[in-house]
């Protein structure tokens, strides 16, 4: 399922054991035996700086030869795949040497397939169907750990434990590394209206509450979504279309400190 193209593409990203490979690209292999679905997680992926889809596999033994030739930092994996179940393919992949990171996009909701994974050391774990907010959001946190392993000091425990929770979640290097074109002080504007909201908030209110747009107010709610500071809800209105509300988690416990004016 993957060709000429792909192995030309993977030469230009620089491959595995890299930082991001050259000029910070992330390579992503996508794996899923529906053409049509990986076709639009390809989509995603390549919608998300810095992610670049280096190659598309659609089964397990295809998965297995292309990371071999490809050499992605980061591997989709789906679980029900034709030839071997997916997370079996993951010992596979560190027997033969293969340190690429490996996050789950599947409809398996089975506890055993969850803790497998857990086992296994996934990055994440993604339920199908999802949108693109859904995996952008888990993206851009990967993204921001990756960074944070890469340029982490160990000077005390403090230190292991930060790395341990993901950098996503620390303050104030969470802070710090938050996903490219996204602003220290939008980020505190909008957690602080989320906290301080009276149940939840849909886009458009938080937009309103903060000046913002919504495009960009459902930007950084998905992305507090992601990293676990905020949960998610469908309310279904007039129209049956749902709408996406965002309440804090953890209130008083902010994930972003100081801020400004957005």
């Amino acid at each position: 399922m993957w060709g000429e193209e792909d192995v030309s593409g993977a030469r230009g990203v620089g491959g595995t054991g890299e930082a991001g490979g050259v000029g910070g690209t992330i390579g992503v292999l996508v794996v899923d035996d529906d053409f049509r679905v990986a076709r639009v997680h390809r989509a995603y992926v390549e919608r998300v700086a810095p992610f670049r889809v280096v190659g598309v596999a659609g089964s397990g033994e295809q998965a297995l030869s292309a990371v071999d030739a490809l050499r992605p930092d980061l591997v989709l994996l789906d679980l029900y795949l034709p030839d071997v179940f997916g997370l079996d393919v993951i010992p596979r992949l560190r027997t033969a040497g293969h340190d690429c990171d490996v996050m789950v996009v599947s409809a398996a909701r089975e506890a055993d397939a969850v803790r497998g994974a857990v086992r296994h050391g996934v990055v994440d774990y993604l339920l199908k169907p999802f949108d693109f907010e859904d995996l952008r959001g888990r993206l851009e946190r990967y993204a921001a750990q990756r960074g944070m392993l890469r340029d982490t000091v160990v000077r005390g425990q403090a230190d292991v434990d930060r790395v341990l929770a993901g950098a996503a979640m620390s303050v104030p290097s969470g802070l710090r590394r938050l996903p490219k074109g996204m602003s220290a002080e939008t980020a505190g504007l909008v957690e602080r209206t989320l906290r301080e909201a009276e149940g939840s908030l849909s886009a458009s209110e938080c937009a309103r509450l903060t000046g913002v747009s919504r495009v960009s107010a459902r930007r950084y709610l998905e992305y507090f979504h992601a990293v676990g500071a905020a949960e998610v809800s469908l309310r279904y209105g007039a129209t049956r279309r749902p709408e996406r509300r965002y309440r804090s988690v953890g209130a008083g416990r902010g994930v972003v400190s100081g801020g400004g004016r957005a």
